[in-house]
Formats: C-alpha cells, sequence, structure tokens
C-alpha cells in the first residue's frame, strides 16, 4: 500500500503575477503549521514537490521540522493559464472545466495538465512503492488528479475547494490502483473518509 498526501499550497500573494516566483501571504506563512501539524505522526518516507515556491514553502515547515529535504518534480506544477494575466479567472475556470482542451494563448488545457500529473504520479508510484509520500501541489493540478480517479469532480466541485488553503488529499493505493481518496479540511481537523474515489459532494 502506497499513501500520497498532496498539499495544496497555502494562501499566495495574488498582486505577484510571476506563477512560479509567486510567495505565500503571511498569512499563507503562519497556516503552514496546519500542515506539519497534520503530517507529524504519518510516518513520511519523502517530500516532493512542485517546483513553484509557494508549493515548496507551504512545505517548508514540515520538512525543516522533521529534516527532510524537498525533491522537485517538474510535472506537479500549476496548470499555466495563459501568457498574461486571467482577470475573470471564475469564467476561465468555468469554460475550462466544461472543455478540458480549452485554452488561452500560450496556456494550457486541463487534459494535458491532467496528463502530466498522471504521469509524475505513476512514476512516484514505482519509485517509492508502499511509502508514505508527501507531494507539495496546486489547486487547479490537484483537482485534475481527482477528476481522473472520480470523473464525477468537477466545476462545481473545483469552485468548493478554491479557498481552502492550504488543503490535503490523501490517496491510498493499493497495486498501483486508486483505492481510496479521503479530503482533509485543515481547518477543521475532520478527514472526511470514503472507502472509494471521492464523490463531488463530500466536497463540500
Amino acid at each position: 500500500m502506497t499513501t500520497i498526501y498532496f498539499v495544496r499550497h497555502a494562501e499566495p500573494n495574488h498582486d505577484n503575477h510571476d506563477d512560479a516566483a509567486r510567495e505565500l501571504t503571511p498569512k499563507g506563512m503562519a497556516d503552514r503549521i496546519l500542515v506539519t501539524e497534520y503530517l507529524s505522526g504519518k510516518s513520511i518516507d519523502t517530500v516532493l514537490s512542485s517546483p513553484y515556491k509557494r508549493a515548496v514553502d507551504t512545505l517548508r515547515d514540515y520538512a525543516d521540522t522533521y529534516n527532510f529535504g524537498i525533491e522537485i518534480v517538474e510535472d506537479f506544477r500549476e496548470r499555466k493559464f495563459a501568457d498574461h494575466w486571467v482577470d475573470d479567472f471564475q469564467g476561465f475556470a468555468l469554460r475550462s472545466w466544461s472543455d478540458f482542451d480549452y485554452k488561452l494563448s500560450g496556456g494550457e488545457p486541463l487534459r494535458e495538465v491532467q496528463e502530466r500529473n498522471i504521469a509524475a504520479l505513476r512514476s512516484v508510484l514505482k519509485i517509492y512503492a508502499d511509502k508514505n509520500i508527501v507531494i507539495g501541489s496546486h489547486g487547479t493540478a490537484l483537482s485534475t488528479i481527482i477528476h481522473y480517479y472520480d470523473h464525477s469532480f468537477g466545476y462545481d466541485d473545483f469552485e468548493r475547494i478554491r479557498p481552502l488553503m492550504p488543503w490535503v488529499v490523501k490517496f491510498v493505493f493499493i497495486d498501483g490502483k486508486c483505492g481510496r481518496i479521503e479530503p482533509v479540511n485543515l481547518f477543521e481537523s475532520i478527514p472526511q473518509d470514503k472507502n472509494g474515489p471521492v464523490p463531488g459532494p463530500a466536497l463540500e
């Protein structure tokens, strides 16, 4: 059995439009302790992350506290939305979830984001079989991973989780197959356990 804890980053500074370098806000920096507290006692074997600063920094407190290095996995990075800042993100997201091949100039469609994240995940499952793994992630990237295993997860569910930063989703894999998905609201500290891929309503 392989257990993966995907950690969506804490609150970022949206005034910084440089996606890769976007830092956490003071609130985001403070909220990292929720991740550290949740992961403590989970017998983690390794810590991986998207290369983006906000994802790495969200895991930094845990990694430093428990003497882990953070291994960067490029393909876990967030979706490139466009070659410009997207002001109407809600409208953009709605169209994207209704058409997985939709993209703006210079951006990626959700299908490509999902394919590279799932390819990275499969590689991790081979390298770290039967381990407990933490992966720093992002709202859209992580949502496409959930959608891959549970097609009922869609736009409405994405909108529900948008305010949750940081946010954890626990995946349990048995013989390389996803057997369970458990979203965790760190602000409530109550895991929403399911005996199978989590349906959309569980994310309310």
